[in-house]
C-alpha cells in the first residue's frame, strides 16, 4: 500500500519552499565553505537547509525517518537499510559549488522511499520559484501545471544533450566532444535540476556518470511520471539496477522511447571501442 496518500503534498510543499527561502537564499554567494573528505564542497547553508526541513518533517510526520546527504555514511545505510515505514531522502542544496561560488543553478531536492520504491518527489529551485513535484503513477507538475512530455524529435542530432563530462571514462568523454551525436551540449552542475529540465522539455538527452540517490531520486520520478525514459547502473558494463542504494550509479535518459534506443545505442558502441 502507498505510503504517499497519508501525506499532505501542499504542506510538503509549503514547508519545502519557505524553508528553501528562509535559509538559502539569504545565503546565496555569502556562505561559510569546507571542503569535505571526498573532496566535494559544503557551506552552512547545506547544514542549516538539512536541520530545519529535517526537524520539521519529523514534527509532522515522527514515523519517517530522513536520511540527508550530510549525514554519515554508516547513518545513511542504516536508515536505507528498512524503509518499510517510509524514508524521506533529502538533498539540501544540491549544486552547492554553484550556490557558493554564485553560479545561479542549485536547488533542495527530498524523495519519499516506501518499501524501496520512490513514491514522491519534490524538487524546488528558489531562484526562479520553480518547483516540480511527481507522484508515482499519478503525474508530474511545475507550480501546479501538468508536465507532459511529448518529444517528436527522432534523431540524436537534433537534440540538446545533458551530458556531466567530469565523470565519464575519458575515452568516452573525449569522443563525446570529438564527434558528438547530438546538436549541442550542457552542464549546469545541478543533478536535481538536469532531471527537472528534462522533464520540462528543455533538453532531451542526459548521461551523469555518478549520481547519487539524494542527487537522483526525486528528479528521476519527476522525468518518469512526465514521461521520460531513463535507466541507472552501477557501470556502463553493467545491467540496469533500480535498487535504492548509496552506490554511486550511471544515469541515461532521453525524453522518448525511439531517442532513449538511439543514445543507449551510441553508447554502448562508443563504449566498447
Amino acid at each position: 500500500m502507498s505510503i504517499s496518500s497519508s501525506i499532505n503534498l501542499t504542506e510538503i510543499r509549503s514547508l519545502l519552499t519557505r524553508i528553501a527561502d528562509a535559509e538559502l537564499l539569504p545565503r546565496f554567494q555569502h556562505s561559510r565553505i569546507k571542503t569535505k573528505t571526498d573532496g566535494s564542497l559544503v557551506t552552512e547553508a547545506d547544514l542549516a537547509m538539512q536541520q530545519q526541513l529535517q526537524q520539521q518533517l519529523m514534527q509532522l510526520h515522527p514515523q519517517i525517518p530522513v536520511l540527508g546527504e550530510e549525514m554519515p555514511s554508516d547513518e545513511q545505510n542504516a536508515l536505507l537499510a528498512d524503509t518499510t515505514q517510509g524514508l524521506w531522502v533529502l538533498d539540501p542544496l544540491d549544486g552547492t559549488t554553484n550556490f557558493a561560488t554564485g553560479m545561479p543553478c542549485f536547488a533542495v531536492s527530498l524523495a519519499l522511499i516506501h518499501n524501496n520504491h520512490t513514491e514522491l518527489g519534490l524538487i524546488y529551485d528558489p531562484l526562479r520559484g520553480e518547483c516540480f513535484h511527481a507522484i508515482a503513477g499519478q503525474g508530474a507538475w511545475l507550480n501546479g501545471t501538468p508536465l507532459q512530455l511529448n518529444e517528436r524529435r527522432s534523431t540524436l542530432g537534433d537534440c540538446i544533450a545533458m551530458v556531466d563530462l567530469k565523470r565519464l571514462p575519458p575515452e568516452l568523454g573525449c569522443r563525446l566532444v570529438s564527434e558528438p551525436p547530438y546538436r549541442s551540449q550542457r552542464s549546469i552542475g545541478s543533478v536535481a535540476l538536469d532531471w527537472c529540465w528534462l522533464a520540462a522539455g528543455r533538453l532531451q538527452l542526459y548521461l551523469h556518470g555518478s549520481s547519487r540517490l539524494w542527487d537522483y531520486a526525486a528528479g528521476r520520478l519527476i522525468f518518469s511520471e512526465a514521461g521520460g525514459i531513463s535507466r541507472l547502473q552501477e557501470s556502463f558494463m553493467a545491467n540496469a539496477d533500480d535498487n535504492q542504494s548509496l552506490h554511486p550509479k550511471i544515469a541515461i535518459a532521453a525524453t522518448n522511447r525511439h531517442l532513449f534506443e538511439l543514445w543507449s545505442s551510441w553508447l554502448d558502441t562508443a563504449n566498447k571501442k
